[in-house]
């Protein structure tokens, strides 16, 4: 390797973020507090106003987990998902005691196949959750339409999706019940680890914020900086410990300042991709429709049946290139949890599975340079033979 490995992602800290950081670690509040408020008033500017209900919490799997929750899924329920994603989106549906549905998905975009979602709804569906994968919104017109037809709540998984757009809204605006964002360290922003929960349902909003800090009727950051401080707290449910701190807020302040210009170089990253590896036998990743933003959180190939390299060799030869790759996602139905529980078998998703034999997914972060981009497919030539 004549050269430095180049890993699969990297995420980009700046002087601000870095001083932001400082600064609350100086301040003597670390944990929940001012700053995290501060960043939660951002995100809802960010969206665009006040209607917007932003609860931080410490992941995204925490925010699935507690608007879910507040949205009433419990024991019996069933809600419907994209076997083409990774366990958290599904596992959280368990941990409330229901029961997974998994669909496949549409070869074209990657994203959950509405029509496969319908022929799935049944006496026992509660709730539709998408996914927008790699950063390209999912069908969500349909989606929405099918949850109004069937009485059935909508939660997205947007923990690809900022600042993804679909029909020319923002992904966190559309009409769901709720919307959840994902600021793990690989994500378009980060704040280490972290996440966002969205909703314009106001009841929603309240349960999930008293369920994200042990189901107290007051946080840590309002009893003792009240005009009145107060010991006084009740329990009123069982609750969990999902709450983001004030040193990971500080990082998404900054982080969300900077999301356009981050969506602006990992879709000039995507561009120059789609250039020097036309002619390949790849199949490239979908495009957002016209006058739409992708997020470009992953650039993913599928290999081609001219390719004549399997997709683990394929990886094997970008490493030994010294570039870092990964595949997004080994589906659901593979693991032994899930194919387990619900006697899953390839077979029932073929569309998935002829995927998955096939993709992997290239280095796409902004951190990258120019002569990064040019290495990394002067490597793909190499690995394909070409």
């Amino acid at each position: 390797m004549s050269q430095p490995f180049l890993p699969f992602a990297l995420p980009e800290i700046g002087g601000d973020e870095i001083a932001e950081v400082v600064d609350t670690l100086r301040s003597g509040w670390v944990t929940t507090g001012p700053k995290a408020r501060r960043f939660e008033q951002d995100f809802a500017a960010f969206l665009g106003g006040d209607e917007y209900h932003c609860i931080a919490v410490n992941s995204a799997t925490a925010g699935l987990h507690l608007a879910l929750e507040a949205a009433g899924v419990g024991p019996g329920d069933e809600v419907i998902t994209t076997t083409w994603t990774f366990t958290a989106t599904a596992e959280v549906v368990r941990y409330l005691g229901a029961d997974v549905k998994l669909v496949d998905h549409d070869p074209a975009t990657l994203n959950i196949d509405p029509a496969a979602v319908e022929a799935a709804i049944g006496p026992r569906t509660k709730a539709l959750l998408p996914v927008h994968y790699g950063g390209l919104a999912a069908d969500m017109p349909a989606i929405l339409d099918l949850a109004r037809r069937h009485g059935l709540k909508v939660v997205e998984d947007a923990a690809h999706a900022l600042p993804t757009t679909c029909g020319g809204a923002l992904v966190g605006t559309l009409a769901s019940d709720a919307t959840v964002f994902s600021f793990y360290a690989n994500k378009t922003i980060t704040t280490g680890e972290g996440g966002m929960l969205v909703t314009r349902d106001a009841e929603l909003a309240k349960r999930a914020r008293v369920m994200r800090l042990h189901g107290m009727s007051r946080d840590a950051f309002d009893r003792f900086t009240a005009k009145v401080p107060s010991w006084y707290y009740e329990i009123v449910a069982p609750g969990f410990k999902y709450n983001l701190t004030d040193i990971a807020a500080a990082l998404g302040i900054h982080q969300l300042k900077r999301a356009h210009a981050f969506q602006q170089r990992r879709a000039a990253i995507a561009a120059r991709y789609d250039e020097l590896l036309a002619g390949l036998p790849l199949l490239l990743p979908p495009k957002p429709a016209a006058g739409d933003v992708h997020a470009w959180h992953l650039y993913p190939v599928r290999l081609t049946d001219e390719a004549g390299v399997t997709r683990e060799r394929f990886i094997e030869k970008m490493f030994e290139q010294g570039i870092g790759c990964s595949v997004h996602y080994i589906p659901l139905h593979l693991h032994p949890y899930w194919r387990e529980r619900y006697g899953l078998d390839p077979a029932q998703f073929p569309r998935a599975q002829h995927t998955y034999e096939r993709i992997a997914s290239l280095p796409i972060y902004t951190r990258m340079t120019d002569a990064d981009v040019e290495r990394v497919a002067a490597a793909v030539r190499v690995a394909l033979g070409r």
